[in-house]
C-alpha cells in the first residue's frame, strides 16, 4: 500500500468514526423540535433551513427529516420547491469533495475509475437519475458521481428528476403531521414507495444494461 492510498484510508476511516459519534450525540430529529418555536419567525426560519442543508452533508444526515421539516414548515404548495432545491444543493457539496479528491488519485482514483465503468454502460444522466430513484441513501450516490467524475449538468439533471417522487413523499408526510418527534418521520406507504421507485431504476437502466451485455449499439 503506498503513501497516498494508505493517508487516504486513515483519513477516511477517522472521518467515519467522527461522523458515527456526531450522528449518535446530534441529530436532524433533535435539532427539527428545538428549533420548532422559530414557526413564528419566517427570517429566522429561512435561515435555519438553509443552514441545516449547507450542513447535512458534514454530518451524513439523510434529507428525508429535512423535506418533511419543510413541509411542516412550509405545506405542501412552497416546501416542495423549496426541498427540492434544498437536496439539489445538499447533494452537490459532496459531489464536488468528491470530484476534487478523486483528482488525487490512489484509493479515491480507483473509485472513481469503476465508477466511469458503470458510467459508460448507463450514461451519465440515466445512471445518476437511477440511482436516485432507488433506496440509496444520498450521500453515497453523490459521492460515487463526483469520483466518476460525472458531468455537473449530467448529475443535476439525475438528481433533480430522481430527487421529486421522494421529496414530494417527504414533503407531503410533514404537511400532514401536527408534531414532529425525536424518532423521525414514518411514512405508512414507504415499503410500496420503496418497490415502485425500486422498479422505476431497475427500468431506466434496463434498455444500456441489455445493450451493453447482448453487444448491440447504443441507439441513443
Amino acid at each position: 500500500m503506498d503513501s497516498l492510498v494508505k493517508r487516504q484510508v486513515l483519513g477516511s476511516a477517522a472521518l467515519l468514526a467522527v461522523l458515527a459519534v456526531v450522528a449518535l450525540i446530534l441529530s436532524p430529529a433533535r435539532l427539527i423540535h428545538e428549533a420548532m418555536h422559530l414557526s413564528e419567525h419566517p427570517v429566522y426560519m429561512a435561515g435555519l433551513i438553509v443552514f441545516l442543508y449547507l450542513v447535512r452533508p458534514l454530518f451524513a444526515w439523510p434529507t428525508m427529516p429535512l423535506s418533511a421539516f419543510v413541509g411542516f414548515v412550509l405545506g405542501i404548495g412552497y416546501g416542495i420547491p423549496v426541498a427540492l432545491m434544498g437536496a439539489l444543493v445538499t447533494c452537490l457539496i459532496p459531489y464536488r469533495f468528491a470530484q476534487r479528491a478523486g483528482e488525487q488519485g490512489g484509493m479515491f482514483g480507483r473509485l472513481g475509475e469503476s465508477g466511469r465503468r458503470i458510467i459508460e454502460v448507463t450514461g451519465e444522466t440515466r445512471g445518476v437519475l437511477a440511482a436516485r430513484l432507488s433506496p440509496v441513501p444520498a450521500d453515497p450516490v453523490s459521492y460515487g458521481a463526483g469520483f466518476a467524475d460525472v458531468s455537473t449538468r449530467a448529475f443535476v439533471v439525475g438528481t433533480f428528476v430522481g430527487e421529486i417522487p421522494w421529496v414530494v413523499a417527504e414533503v407531503a408526510a410533514g404537511a400532514s403531521m401536527r408534531s414532529l418527534t425525536l424518532t423521525g418521520v414514518s411514512i405508512e406507504a414507504l415499503p410500496h414507495l420503496l418497490v415502485l421507485l425500486g422498479a422505476m431504476a431497475v427500468l431506466v437502466l434496463a434498455g444500456p444494461t441489455y445493450r451493453h451485455f447482448s453487444g448491440r449499439p447504443d441507439s441513443s
